[in-house]
């Protein structure tokens, strides 16, 4: 997803006023873990055309209801500043992130433009321009997320 977002967050960081810094630099990255036995992980993923192959799956075709409720995710966000100051953050969803969650994330969307974003005025606008620590709050409160800031 990194072609989509590395846009959404440029974009944010911009309707916002570059309230992220006008250097901004944002990247995403698979940890695969170190040496040999990273480096294969990193060629296998690499390697890897199995959604592009006769198998994959088919428009309408997806997890069982038990496979996304039974899902779950849990990422890093890395950011630094100019000065060198670190911050780390990890977030994790309680369902299928692509399928389970991802609605959840959607229909709180909703809720918050229309009950706590209503100052939003018409234009193309990010969730993060739109609704920013609104949406994160409905997000932790209905939809499984959390979002934890850990120790350096």
């Amino acid at each position: 997803m990194a072609a989509i977002n590395t846009r959404n967050v440029h974009r944010s960081n911009f309707l916002l006023g570059h309230a992220y810094g006008s250097d901004l630099v944002y990247d995403e990255m698979l940890i695969t873990g170190k040496g040999e036995k990273g480096e294969a992980i990193a060629n296998a993923v690499a390697a890897d055309k199995s959604m592009q192959s006769e198998d994959a799956p088919k428009p309408g075709e997806g997890p069982s209801k038990e496979q996304r409720e039974s899902g779950f995710y849990d990422f890093l966000l890395l950011g630094e500043n100019a000065q060198g100051d670190k911050l780390r953050v990890g977030v994790t969803g309680d369902r299928d992130p692509g399928y389970g969650s991802t609605s959840k994330m959607i229909a709180e969307a909703a809720v918050c433009l229309l009950q706590d974003a209503r100052d939003t005025q018409g234009g193309i606008w990010t969730p993060a321009s739109a609704m920013g620590v609104k949406l994160t709050d409905r997000l932790r409160a209905n939809a499984g997320l959390t979002f934890e800031v850990e120790a350096e």
